[in-house]
C-alpha cells in the first residue's frame, strides 16, 4: 500500500495500491467529502494507472488542485519512484 500526503485540499491522505499490470486499487481518501471521494475510488478501480492519471490531472477545487488533482499527482510520484527503483537495479 502507498499512502500519500496531500497538500491543498480538504481530504488530508491518499492511500491505495497499484498491481503488477499497473492497475489502481484500493483507493481510500481520509477526510474531505466522503460522498465524492467514495465515488472517485469506485471509479478509478482496477483502471490502468495512466487513464487515472490523464483523466484526474489538472482538475481545480480550492487552492488551485482537488483531490483527484492530488491523487494524480499522488500516482505520478509512485511511478516516478518505481522508476528510479527499476534503473537503480
Amino acid at each position: 500500500m502507498q499512502t500519500y500526503m496531500t497538500k491543498g485540499t480538504c481530504s488530508r491522505q491518499i492511500i491505495f495500491d497499484v498491481k503488477d499490470d499497473n492497475t489502481v486499487t484500493g483507493v481510500k481518501f481520509i477526510g474531505g467529502c466522503s460522498g465524492n471521494l467514495q465515488a472517485i475510488a469506485r471509479l478509478v478501480e482496477g483502471k490502468d494507472i495512466d487513464e487515472v492519471i490523464a483523466l484526474l490531472k489538472g482538475i481545480k477545487c480550492r487552492g488551485n488542485t482537488s483531490c483527484g488533482d492530488q491523487f494524480a499527482a499522488a500516482l505520478e510520484r509512485y511511478k516516478e519512484k518505481k522508476q528510479a527503483e527499476s534503473q537503480q537495479s
